[in-house]
């Protein structure tokens, strides 16, 4: 029975998520399926296209995430259910309400009167006995007797009722409670408010200076609020800076509760027509304000988690500066400014403290001792920390890469979260042999290097590109980052050989017991030289390594499929691509395959995924993967910008045409980092001609964009920047 319970319900919920996200109603049952057999986000959306119709794996992690939302829905609806049923009042009518709830609000709604309470003036009053005489006159009617005279019958000194006012008292409370428990009433007032409700919000001391000025005398209407006010008014709140309300006309609400609950002109009505004021004002106004305050900051949060979501994914996919000796700076005033020489795999070569900022004679010591590290190792790039003093270090690498002839670059490296790592367990296992700082240095010059794999070694929410990230609800953003970050592990592959074990847990099917495992094996044997050895690794099962061999590369296996993103479950198939379109494993080897793509256009894709017993979307991406074995999906980006100068802020005039990289994009702009100490702002309304909703419709982190300069508040530190009427190439 439970098992056609279960088949019904996901039939439902399919139903209705293919409706709401607009998908085929198979490839939704598909996925359910695919997830309730523990199969992992990326493993659908790169090895299961053909059961989903391709989807990415940001519309898979959304339907994930509503299947998760409409499955609870579901049990809460049953739990209501039982819990009504058990005290004898459930209709007919109200179990098809709460099944036809669209969301968990509503359910509670319908729950709300049948919800054990604690003492309310209502409860007090039903002790009392006069729930029958609340009944009556709630009845309105038309040959009512006068109501004090209905109120004499349930006069008792004992139960403290000895005149007619306190009787009509308490039904008065009774009938109050009764309106503000009307789920349809609540249901109608909770959309007129979201629709008409506005926002207030005021100083909480006066003439108090605070970076929550702008909301001193604020107040817009619910329906336009934008995500970043509701955060920033939710922490001025918090902080004791402002005062905040919200509130509807109470007129027209007043008039909705009467329209639904008084039903005649006589004394009766105008008893009802009092207790819905009563009802309104003490009892359904603060909880509606209270309840869409809180929808208000989640809707507010969802979408701040998103955009910090979509910015770290952006940040992680920056394409990687690889194969040369680098030079980390990690600068700071009075500890000095931290270094540490990598080589092109990220090997530490040397490390050590100049003091750039105590002095001419100590700049000048600092350039010498680093000019000797630049000409001993062949250093190609330097990493700089964009922290503090690095103002100061970015001046002495100008003077630095002058020194030695200019052919060395530079580049501002975002070293949020490099303190986290030093400090961290995982970095003392890595470096015992250095202290936190150099560390550091370390980091920063792995993070030019290698991005994504420096930054999995650190938590996500350190990283910095977010907005009020600070007061997102813990668990959602951890789930949206970390999926993020899993994601884009995935789509870049990992070398089985060289990964850490903080990057392999990041792996589709590991975690960091088999990626520690992975790592102990591979010290214990040796290199990896085939992925098919992956499974004599202790405790990764067949689920594991189906859900993981895609993604790990082999460069050192004989079987040049083992270093690209084809699965092995369809490698036969990927030779039979090859010999039908003429070639062979050894051609993939020497990279002979340049009209690979042509040959399977000319025999038809449906034709070909057919011989080969595969779908058309994983053939298109065997011949891909087959065309360009190992391929890092990043470098098909633009190079990030290396510096040979730097620009102050007083050099900066209105009109300047000048290149930068966006470092962060929030809700109402981005940051951009045009080589100065300071980034600036292109606000929203700078960035397009055209009307954009938000500005990650355009930009996103790491992206290179040419800016004009607007204008220039050095005391501030503010430097405005425009994207719009620029000159054309």
């Amino acid at each position: 029975m439970m098992n056609i319970g279960k088949g019904l319900l996901m039939e439902a919920i399919s139903i209705r998520l293919s409706r709401e996200m607009q998908i085929k109603e198979q490839y939704v049952e598909n996925v359910i399926r695919l997830i309730d057999e523990g199969n992992t986000i990326p493993f659908i959306a790169r090895y299961r296209k053909e059961q989903h119709g391709a989807m990415d794996d940001t519309q898979l992690r959304n339907l994930a995430d509503r299947l998760h939302y409409l499955r609870n829905l579901d049990q809460r609806c049953e739990e209501v259910k039982k819990a009504i049923m058990q005290q004898g009042k459930l209709t007919p009518e109200l179990q098809e309400s709460i099944e036809k709830a669209n969301s968990l609000a509503e359910v509670e709604d319908l729950y709300r009167p049948f919800k054990q309470k604690r003492r309310t003036r209502a409860t007090i009053a039903k002790e009392k006995g006069l729930e029958p005489l609340a009944q009556i006159i709630f009845g309105q009617a038309e040959n009512l007797e006068p109501l004090t005279e209905l109120a004499q019958a349930y006069l008792d000194a004992d139960r403290e009722i000895e005149t007619e006012e306190q009787a009509l008292a308490g039904a008065h409370d009774i009938i109050a409670e009764w309106i503000s428990e009307n789920a349809s009433l609540r249901k109608a007032l909770r959309e007129y408010m979201i629709k008409q409700a506005v926002l207030s919000s005021e100083a909480a001391q006066e003439d108090q200076e605070s970076v929550y000025q702008l909301y001193y005398t604020f107040s817009q209407p619910v329906a336009k609020l934008h995500n970043h006010q509701i955060l920033a008014i939710n922490r001025g709140e918090k902080e004791g800076k402002l005062k905040v309300s919200l509130a509807g006309d109470r007129a027209k609400a007043l008039h909705l509760v009467w329209q639904t609950t008084v039903i005649s002109p006589r004394e009766a009505g105008q008893f009802v027509k009092a207790a819905g004021e009563d009802a309104y004002d003490r009892l359904i106004a603060p909880s509606l304000e209270q309840e869409i305050r809180s929808m208000l900051t989640q809707q507010a949060s969802a979408s701040a988690i998103e955009n910090f979501a979509w910015n770290l994914k952006q940040l992680l996919m920056q394409p990687p500066v690889k194969g040369k000796v680098t030079m980390g700076l990690d600068p700071g005033y009075r500890n000095g400014c931290k270094v540490a020489v990598v080589d092109g795999t990220g090997k530490v070569l040397a490390t050590t403290v100049v003091y750039p900022t105590h002095g001419q004679r100590q700049k000048e010591a600092a350039i010498e001792t680093l000019e000797k590290l630049v000409r001993q190792y062949r250093v190609a790039h330097l990493a700089i920390g964009n922290g503090t003093a690095s103002r100061e270090t970015e001046q002495m690498a100008v003077e630095l890469i002058e020194k030695t002839g200019g052919e060395l670059s530079y580049m501002m490296v975002n070293e949020a979260g490099a303190s986290v790592y030093s400090a961290s367990q995982l970095a003392a296992e890595e470096f015992p042999q250095f202290d936190v700082n150099l560390r550091s240095a370390v980091s920063i010059a792995r993070r030019m290097q290698d991005p994504l794999a420096e930054l999995v070694k650190i938590d996500p929410k350190a990283i910095g590109v977010g907005q009020y990230q600070h007061d997102m609800p813990e668990r959602e953003l951890d789930e949206a980052l970390n999926g993020v970050v899993e994601d884009c592990v995935n789509a870049v592959g990992v070398d089985v050989n060289t990964a850490s074990a903080s990057l392999l847990k990041r792996i589709s099917g590991l975690n960091q017991t088999t990626a520690k495992n992975i790592v102990l094996f591979r010290e214990a044997n040796g290199p990896f030289t085939q992925r098919k050895d992956l499974q004599k690794v202790p405790k990764l099962g067949p689920k594991a390594y189906e859900q993981c061999a895609g993604f790990l590369r082999v460069p050192e296996s004989q079987n040049v499929l083992d270093n690209t993103g084809v699965h092995p479950e369809s490698y036969g198939a990927a030779e039979k691509v090859l010999s039908i379109c003429g070639y062979g494993l050894q051609d993939v080897v020497n990279g002979n395959l340049s009209q690979l793509t042509s040959r399977a256009a000319e025999i038809g894709e449906k034709e070909l995924a057919a011989k080969c017993g595969l779908g058309v979307p994983t053939l298109q991406d065997v011949v891909k993967e087959l065309c360009k074995p190992g391929r890092d999906p990043r470098e098909e980006l633009p190079p990030p910008i290396l510096r040979t100068d730097v620009l102050e802020m007083k050099d900066l005039k209105p009109g300047m045409i000048l290149q930068g990289t966006v470092r962060n994009v929030i809700d109402f702009g981005a940051f951009v980092d045009i080589g100065v100490h300071q980034d600036g702002l292109v606000h929203i309304s700078q960035i397009s001609d055209q009307y954009i909703r938000h500005p990650s419709q355009i930009l996103h982190v790491g992206q290179v964009v040419k800016v004009a300069v607007l204008d220039v508040d050095e005391k501030r530190k503010r430097i405005g920047l425009s994207m719009k009427n620029l000159p054309q190439e």
